[in-house]
């Protein structure tokens, strides 16, 4: 079947007719759309403002919200050992820890402690737990590192840093512990 150029009065109502005359102008219809533009900026600057605000905040001071003692203060001494010896031992590695170690002092001028200064401070009167607690002390170090070690002092000064001494504390207090003393 073919199709003829020409169309039928139904075919002729199916096409775009123009505007009519008295349809808006191209001015009028160009200030319609900037209105509408107009509104939809509005909304997005509104939207925008919405999700920076958080950006606009004045920034926090740490020193405002982090509050820490002015002098800080040591953890108290843990409280393994049960036996007077153990617990001395024991003592004398947390002093030794919070003040510092030193060499050729019971104490030195900053409060650094050696092993028998950390022993007696920590013993204070008692000097009968305190020789006790050197006794053991010697012989952890002499399990350690050989019978030729002399004294605790000597050891303590042959260390080049607090950690062995430390160490050495910590074996010494489970020795105590574990002969009862």
């Amino acid at each position: 079947m073919a199709t003829s150029l020409h169309t039928t009065p139904a075919q002729a109502d199916q096409r775009p007719r123009p505007a009519p005359a008295d349809a808006l102008s191209l001015d009028a219809r160009l200030a319609a759309v900037e209105a509408a533009m107009t509104v939809t900026l509005d909304q997005a600057a509104v939207a925008h403002e919405v999700r920076t605000a958080y950006l606009h905040t004045a920034p926090v001071d740490l020193a405002d919200v982090v509050t820490v003692p002015l002098t800080p203060t040591p953890p108290p001494p843990p409280r393994t050992y049960p036996t007077p010896v153990a617990a001395l031992l024991e003592r004398a590695r947390h002093r030794m820890e919070a003040r510092g170690w030193c060499a050729g002092a019971a104490v030195d001028e900053a409060g650094a402690v050696c092993l028998i200064g950390a022993i007696r401070a920590e013993a204070g009167t008692e000097a009968s737990l305190a020789a006790a607690a050197a006794s053991v002390l010697l012989d952890a170090i002499r399990r350690r590192f050989g019978d030729h070690i002399d004294s605790v002092p000597a050891f303590n000064d042959t260390c080049s840093s607090g950690r062995t001494p430390a160490r050495i504390l910590v074996e010494a207090a489970a020795m105590a512990d574990a002969r009862g003393m």
